[in-house]
């Protein structure tokens, strides 16, 4: 099994920045893609950036030129940087985590930390 426990959220104005991390322990060996999603109140938990293995990114467009999100495969940590963080980053974020073992895919999501962005 594996944990990811999320640090680095908080309270900021807009045009901050704040940078995420995420750090796997337990069984870690073959994890693969790395990811972070966001939820805001009455909303749908959606994807905001995702690295795989060999460190492709993809972004969602609202954040694209904003956030860059990064891995340390060495110490199983993936990392999210925002910049000009806007009212709208407002939302908790997960970390979320594939791994395979054998011919099975698990997946692992972390309890989530407070991004506010407000004034």
């Amino acid at each position: 099994q594996v944990q990811l426990v999320e640090s680095g959220g908080g309270l900021v104005q807009p045009g901050g920045s704040l940078n995420l991390s995420c750090v796997a322990s337990g069984n870690t060996f073959n994890i693969n893609a790395m990811a972070w999603y966001r939820q805001a109140p009455g909303k749908k938990r959606d994807l905001v950036a995702r690295i795989d293995k060999d460190r492709t990114t993809n972004y969602v467009d609202s954040v694209k030129g904003r956030f860059t999100i990064s891995r340390d495969n060495a110490k199983n940590t993936v990392y999210l940087q925002m910049n000009r963080l806007k009212n709208e980053d407002t939302a908790v974020y997960h970390c979320n985590v594939h791994q395979t073992i054998d011919e099975w895919l698990r997946i692992y999501w972390g309890q989530g930390t407070q991004v506010t962005v407000s004034s």
